[in-house]
């Protein structure tokens, strides 16, 4: 670090994203041109920085890794794994536990199972109903063309996201198409099945799932197309994702049924099941 970077420098490390952010804006003028542009991008981007590169941030920003590395020290960081890991420890706290939850619910007076029924109803269908108004129409023909090509279809979607990708294992297996559920069961991983003329389909919610996050940024290093099913705005996954499809699902008591995301796999599955026919 230059002599002018450490009369910069942050003597602590930012704990918080909103520390982080003051720091930021504190920053703001006093810093050299590429420092300040690296700067300019993370404070666009700050939604992305938990799952982006240090050469995806750098070409963002219009600067070499180098420079990156320097905005990371002068922010108080070690280097940016250091930095990073404070934006996904931040994704990690977003969502109380279950046992948070339960007592939410009990406490708002849903404790009734016919209530619970009817609440989630609703949200499933404010969660549709979304789907349908907002949902981007080429990019789904864009995803839908990029299946239709592949040879083999991968799946990978692991915790919340687990139940979506095994029915559309099950729906592609009825349809007649080649899928892959890579399910870490016994920690295996199925990587190697992943081959050029395949395609990937990565399913995850915030806070996102490392091991789906990892395997789609193998698929594209071996030179597979990936189409992510994800929450919006899609950014958070678009540094390993060809093809971003969003939708919101409406939570009750910070549950969150998947009645939308189902409902536009099971419409990828059948579309893609469809073309492959004509």
């Amino acid at each position: 670090m230059s002599k002018d970077d450490s009369a910069l420098a942050a003597r602590d490390t930012p704990q918080s994203v909103e520390a982080f952010r003051d720091r930021l804006t504190g920053l703001n003028g006093q810093l050299p041109r590429r420092l300040q542009q690296c700067a300019d991008h993370i404070a666009r981007h700050m939604d992305s920085i938990a799952l982006s590169t240090v050469a995806q941030v750098a070409e963002g920003a219009g600067v070499p890794p180098s420079a990156v590395m320097r905005f990371c020290q002068i922010m108080g960081f070690s280097g940016y794994a250091e930095m990073q890991r404070l934006f996904r420890e931040a994704l990690s706290r977003t969502a109380p536990d279950y046992a948070t939850r339960l007592a939410n619910l009990k406490a708002g007076g849903a404790g009734r199972p016919a209530t619970l029924v009817a609440e989630f109803v609703d949200a499933g269908r404010q969660s549709m109903e979304a789907l349908a108004r907002d949902l981007d129409e080429s990019t789904l023909n864009q995803a839908v063309e990029t299946l239709t090509q592949a040879r083999t279809i991968h799946l990978a979607g692991f915790r919340r996201s687990f139940p979506v990708a095994s029915y559309l294992a099950y729906v592609f297996d009825k349809l007649g198409v080649a899928a892959v559920l890579h399910d870490g069961v016994a920690g295996l991983g199925q990587r190697a099945s992943l081959q050029r003329g395949d395609a990937l389909i990565a399913i995850t919610f915030a806070p996102w799932s490392e091991e789906t996050l990892a395997l789609a940024a193998l698929a594209r290093e071996r030179g597979l197309p990936v189409v992510a099913l994800t929450d919006p705005p899609g950014t958070q996954v678009s540094a390993v994702a060809d093809t971003v499809l969003t939708v919101a699902e409406i939570d009750f008591g910070a549950f969150r049924s998947l009645s939308a995301v189902i409902a536009l796999a099971l419409s990828l599955a059948v579309a893609v099941a469809a073309r492959r026919e004509t």
